[in-house]
């Protein structure tokens, strides 16, 4: 019997050298982008649920594209020989890409209803936060001796009209970053007619909570807002108070606060209530944070209170927003990934429901494919769409 031979011949050692140069990135690629995308899909699955999301969600084409990569490569090695193996990755890369697009495609038509004008070319360059500075950057208050300052974003001059204005607070669990991580944010809404004002707040330690003292400079910097409308060129009528995450949390508080008249000013007059409140990504309920720990939820809780529910339940209670939901608050904007781990979205949903029961005007927005800080990676689809919607927020005339 005679065995059919190979009219090519036995391999060289350059081919083989390159098929297996292949057939290991082919597999560290198809290892990667399986996870991403399986786990952007389904994030019950450990580990695989927490990247995915994250990186599935905020980077659709990035993925699709290395997923081709690895299809190629794949492809290149069942030419070389590996028939089984080669056939098996190129399918599984070539399906991961097309999951990939589809949630690039599912963002887009989110992107599409809430009016947003797409940049492509800044979902593939803009990867994190833009290197924009502000126009100003002030001192609005200095508690126990330290200066707190904000970044002023500014519109261009229009003679004859005044810029509707928010000023905004930081994320960072209560404890970390600051208000530089809003210059993306700062310098478009500004590029589109919003004045914006980027505070930072006193951060809490591990000896040093600031339950009592955050919500004050949110105050501070709000009326010193106020006091220089008219030199900012701005629509006092129309200043808004909002934040991300622990600050959406932070700035929801200290309005609906401010309106209840739970709160005062340490030092002067007390500043009238914001026109608006935004919370992107917030926690509501800060005992719920504690009780979910998640992704620091708990440590970030008790860093900002002092201690556990049981020790202080009556300054978890005042943190809150769940606490302060009363007829005539201002009107609301939230926004959520529907992926969030930490400020779950069906707890935000909840919170928007029990505020429109009291009659309060309230959006929620809950974005494709977005995990907490999806806005972080400041091209990415659901990171132009947020901002979209805050900006159709701040300039709508319903104030």
């Amino acid at each position: 019997m005679t065995t059919p031979r190979n009219p090519a011949g036995p391999a060289s050692w350059p081919t083989r050298i390159l098929r297996g140069i292949s057939a290991v990135l082919a597999s560290f690629l198809a290892f990667l982008v399986l996870a991403i995308v399986l786990g952007a899909y389904f994030p019950a699955i450990p580990k695989a649920g927490v990247i995915g999301p994250v990186l599935g969600g905020q980077y659709p084409f990035h993925i699709a594209l290395i997923a081709l990569v690895a299809a190629v490569l794949a492809a290149l090695a069942w030419r070389g020989g590996l028939v089984r193996w080669g056939r098996t990755v190129t399918v599984l890369t070539t399906l991961c890409a097309v999951g990939a697009l589809a949630i690039g495609g599912i963002q887009f038509r989110a992107a599409q209803n809430a009016g947003t004008d797409i940049s492509f070319g800044e979902a593939f360059s803009e990867l994190g936060y833009p290197a924009a500075k502000p126009d100003a950057t002030k001192t609005y208050a200095s508690p126990e001796g330290k200066p707190l300052q904000v970044d002023a974003y500014l519109p261009a001059n229009t003679p004859g009209q005044k810029a509707p204005a928010v000023v905004l607070a930081h994320a960072g669990g209560f404890h970390t970053f600051d208000k530089s991580d809003l210059r993306g944010t700062g310098r478009w809404l500004a590029d589109h007619g919003v004045a914006v004002f980027a505070v930072d707040y006193r951060l809490a330690a591990p000896d040093r909570p600031t339950w009592d003292k955050a919500p004050q400079d949110l105050v501070s910097a709000l009326s010193w807002v106020q006091k220089n409308a008219d030199a900012y060129g701005i629509d006092s009528s129309r200043i808004s108070l909002g934040g991300m995450s622990a600050g959406g949390t932070l700035a929801m508080n200290t309005a609906y606060r401010l309106h209840n008249g739970t709160i005062k000013a340490a030092d002067g007059a007390t500043p009238q209530a914001p026109a608006s409140v935004i919370g992107f990504y917030p926690g509501t309920d800060v005992t719920q944070m504690w009780k979910d720990d998640v992704a620091g939820t708990r440590e970030a809780a008790e860093m900002y209170t002092g201690g556990t529910p049981k020790q202080y339940p009556d300054r978890y209670r005042e943190v809150s927003p769940t606490s302060d939901i009363h007829a005539g608050l201002p009107r609301t904007l939230l926004v959520v990934g529907d992926r969030d781990r930490s400020a779950r979205p069906e707890t935000v949903t909840a919170f928007g429901d029990a505020l429109k029961k009291k009659g309060v005007l309230t959006e929620v927005k809950e974005l494709p494919f977005a995990e907490h800080a999806f806005d972080d990676a400041y091209g990415s689809l659901t990171s132009q769409t947020s901002r979209q919607i805050l900006l159709h927020f701040l300039t709508e005339d319903k104030h």
